[in-house]
């Protein structure tokens, strides 16, 4: 089976937080059920601790299991410094998101929004649903070398399991309204869950401007696997100093550094 193909198999597995949960990271190579899944004492209902810094540091996530041996070994990672893109007509990222009830999970790699069922995004003829979002501080990607304050990631599963992210750059400014209602409901501690009936409209946290970003990567965080479609939008919302200090205080570094772009085709979608 094709590389990609048996990866987004195992992935279709999990009920992901498929870029900083340890559970994808279990079932996108062992094809384990969430939640539960895994014989309790099992190896795998252990997987090794990852962080961003210390014994557990990106540098060494390749080292701390076979299952993450992508972190250390691929080819196609992510994140990537974006710079000198080939310009391309391509079709725009359409994204159909509803507005939900707010759902904010602290999972003790970052703040993430869980999403109801019923939005979607429509990427190069592929239909994908809008599973979560959760941010990165500072961002993940570069532009030309350059990092911003924050990173926000959308993702999205389709129906082989594949994924698609939508990266927004976050740069201090102006506060923006709709961080500001999900930040009144941050959880401090790790494996907190907090609910509000409020209505949130994600598609308010993209940017005006769709011009974006296009390459084929992996989830940012163990196990790494590359299976993802990234759209990194250019042009960045902002953020006030005291929203994205509030997100410091809970993650002071929760971003992977850049990885080889090697032999991939980043492209610049002008449409």
């Amino acid at each position: 089976m094709e590389r990609r193909a048996f990866l987004r198999h195992f992935a279709h597995a999990a009920m992901i937080c498929p870029v900083c949960c340890e559970l994808a990271a279990r079932a996108a190579f062992a094809a384990e059920e969430p939640h539960g899944g895994a014989h309790a004492g099992s190896a795998a209902a252990h997987p090794p601790h990852w962080e961003y810094e210390g014994a557990g540091a990106p540098d060494k996530w390749g080292q701390l299991s076979s299952d993450y041996a992508a972190c250390g070994a691929g080819r196609e990672q992510s994140p990537v410094n974006l710079d000198q893109p080939i310009a391309s007509l391509l079709q725009a990222p359409a994204p159909r998101w509803s507005p939900m009830p707010l759902e904010v999970v602290n999972n003790g790699h970052t703040i993430q929004v869980n999403c109801a069922k019923g939005s979607s995004l429509e990427l190069d003829g592929v239909s994908y649903e809008l599973i979560q979002y959760h941010f990165h501080h500072p961002s993940e990607h570069l532009i030309a070398g350059t990092a911003f304050e924050m990173e926000a990631h959308f993702v999205h599963r389709s129906a082989d399991g594949s994924l698609a992210v939508l990266g927004v750059m976050i740069a201090r400014g102006e506060a923006d309204g709709t961080l500001e209602t999900i930040w009144r409901h941050l959880p401090d501690k790790a494996g907190e869950t907090t609910k509000a009936e409020v209505q949130l409209q994600p598609a308010t946290l993209l940017p005006k401007d769709g011009t974006s970003f296009r390459y084929a990567g992996s989830l940012t965080t163990p196990p790494c696997s590359e299976i993802v479609s990234w759209v990194v939008y250019r042009t960045p919302i902002t953020a006030s100093a005291e929203q994205i200090g509030a997100f410091a205080k809970l993650f002071p570094n929760n971003a992977r550094p850049v990885q080889p772009l090697n032999r991939r085709k980043l492209l610049l979608d002008l449409l």
